[in-house]
Order: C-alpha cells, then structure tokens, then sequence
C-alpha cells in the first residue's frame, strides 16, 4: 500500500466515526430536569373548573402527555439546538419497527443524512461541507480525494455496529424522551394556545435562569407537540409531529453505497 493511500483510508474512517459521534450528541438533550423544579407547584396548581385537562394538574397532564407520546408507533422530530459546539439542527422520522431517517446540520454549514431500514444496515451521506469541515487535518491531496471517494456515495454500516449508535440513539423514540421523566413536580398550566395550527395546553416550568415549556395537544390523543428550552447554556426547540404515520425509510441503490469495510 502506498504513503497516500494510508492517510487517506485512515481520513474515510476518521470522517465516519466523527459524522456518528456528533449525531448521537444529540440524543442527549440539552434540557433541564423536569423533576428539579419547585415541588410547590404540586400544591398551588389546583386544576380549574373549565379548560383542558380541567379535572387534572399541571404534572398530572405531563405525565398523560408523556404515556401517550412513548405509547406512538411512530412520530417525526425536529430539533433546533444550541450547544456549546455551536447550533445544530434535525430532523428525524423514526417508529417502532425499526425504520428511521432524518438529516442532521452541525454549525453553520455541514449536513448529515441517514437512514435505518427496519432490520438491516445503516446508511450515511455526508455532504461537501461536513466532508471538508472532517478532514481538515489531512493533506489537500488526501482531503481531495476523500471527499471525491464520498461525495453523494452512501457509507453503509452494520446496525450492530458502534459506529452506528449514534445514529440509532436518535432513532430510539424511548431514549429521546429519556430527558423528560417525572416526576414533574414543578409544572404549572397555562393558557390554551396553538403549535403549528393544532390546539395546545402549555405546561411551564423554571429552574434557576433556564425555562421549560411543554406543549400537550387537547384534541385527540394528548401528544406533546413541542418542548421549548430558554435560557441556560443549552436551549432548544423539539417539534414532534407526523403520530403514527408510515416511516419512509428505505435502502439507496446499491450503485451509490460504500460499506464501511472498504473505507479501512
């Protein structure tokens, strides 16, 4: 094997392993601890006469928010977050089957797609920017020709695989919603309002300078809508939506896969 040819299989993996680190990052949430808030509000949070989930309290609605949205077969997320590396964006459909497929922007500029058919490989394309952003430490000659090996080609690896965890965190609807487990002492309703045109009770909540709000729908099924960050280091948007709709998650064409194992 030549000199250049090393780096250069050394650089495709390099950009693999970095594109998976930073999509299972997310998976974490930049949220606080709904349980941390001030265990008051359990108290002076007496459910009104009228309104939605009137008969209830404002932890009592979360948590029926919280059952109904774990109990979907299948929901859409997307994510607007800012992190400490700077902001990110997603945007995910996953189900319970298996099937998942969303795209990731780290930064400015630098996409991730992926895909995860219902029992079988992951796939991964990176687009100019996100190569350009990974291989910044090689060679012109080796970020020349990484990018031209990758450029629009689907990286295919194993479900098994560690390098596909990141990835299958994000597509894990119960490791998402991990952040946001009771109790939820502190939550207070407030006043009927809409998320992208579907009616929504707002539950609200503070710890110190970071705010949350949860957003329950009050027609149908009560879902979460939204959860809303501010504040904080780290605050962020999450939009569910798409409950219990097919997830289109299938394998590109072979013709336009690399696997992993060619990459060295």
């Amino acid at each position: 094997m030549s000199a250049t040819a090393r780096p250069r299989r050394a650089a495709l993996a390099t950009v693999l392993c970095a594109a998976t680190l930073a999509l299972g990052a997310t998976a974490c949430g930049p949220f606080p601890d709904l349980g941390s808030g001030s265990a008051s509000g359990s108290g002076a949070d007496k459910p009104k006469a009228t309104g939605p989930f009137a008969e209830l309290t404002g932890p009592e609605v979360a948590d029926k928010a919280m059952t109904a949205t774990k109990s979907a077969k299948s929901l859409s997320l997307d994510l607007d977050l800012k992190t400490s590396d700077g902001p990110m964006k997603a945007y995910v459909s996953t189900g319970r089957q298996g099937r998942c497929a969303g795209t990731m922007t780290i930064g400015a500029t630098g996409t991730a797609e992926f895909v995860h058919p219902a029992g079988q490989a992951v796939y991964m394309r990176l687009d100019k920017a996100f190569l350009k952003e990974q291989t910044k430490g090689e060679s012109p000659d080796v970020r020349r020709k990484v990018i031209r090996k990758l450029m629009g080609r689907w990286i295919k690896t194993g479900a098994k695989s560690p390098d596909a965890k990141g990835m299958l965190d994000l597509c894990d609807l119960k490791s998402l919603l991990s952040d946001f487990e009771g109790p939820y002492t502190g939550l207070k309703k407030g006043k009927e309002t809409t998320v992208d045109g579907q009616k929504a009770l707002p539950l609200t909540d503070s710890d110190g300078g970071e705010k949350i709000a949860i957003y329950v729908a009050t027609e149908g099924t009560p879902y979460v809508l939204r959860i809303v960050t501010t504040g904080g280091k780290e605050p962020g948007t999450m939009t569910f939506s798409h409950y219990d709709e097919p997830v289109e998650a299938k394998a590109p064409p072979k013709k336009d896969v690399l696997d992993e194992k060619s990459l060295g």
